[in-house]
């Protein structure tokens, strides 16, 4: 045992999530990315959705609205403002097709979306802040720069 060297490898940040530019970080069909939320949303849709909601930076009763006509105007507004703030492609027919046909699928796509996008910024933020000044750090933090923050980062987590 004398003779083996140990190697000890010590991990100076932890792996990021890739959130590409111009697409959702998750599919539709994705819920089982996150559990929790695919059974907060199986369990009760409407407090999801008003709890979403509130992430986003919205009233928390916008998606009680849903209820009063067939075509769900909380949920298209919703997916429109997350794409719109994101730079994530689609347009006004996808978002009507996705929140009619697959509302809480929709729902928890939005919640992914809200929370990738918060973790991504807040692990921007820490590794500028961690980093001297130099060019990769300029580089990151400039890169970052597209994305406005939805909450606080104490408040990113939905559940």
């Amino acid at each position: 045992m004398e003779g083996l060297p140990l190697q000890l490898k010590v991990v100076q940040s932890q792996p990021k999530t890739a959130v590409k530019d111009g697409q959702w970080s998750t599919g539709l069909f994705d819920c089982t990315d996150d559990m929790g939320d695919c059974c907060f949303a199986l369990c009760c849709l409407p407090i999801f959705a008003c709890k979403t909601a509130g992430a986003a930076g919205v009233c928390v009763c916008l998606p009680l609205l849903d209820c009063l006509s067939c075509l769900p105007p909380a949920s298209l507004a919703m997916r429109a403002t997350i794409r719109e703030r994101y730079g994530i492609q689609g347009s006004l027919c996808s978002d009507c097709w996705y929140g009619c046909c697959c509302y809480p699928l929709s729902w928890c796509q939005i919640s992914r979306e809200i929370k990738r996008r918060a973790a991504a910024m807040a692990s921007s933020r820490v590794n500028s802040s961690s980093s001297s000044h130099s060019s990769s750090s300029s580089s990151s933090s400039s890169s970052s720069a597209r994305y406005t923050p939805l909450v606080s980062f104490s408040e990113a987590h939905l559940i």
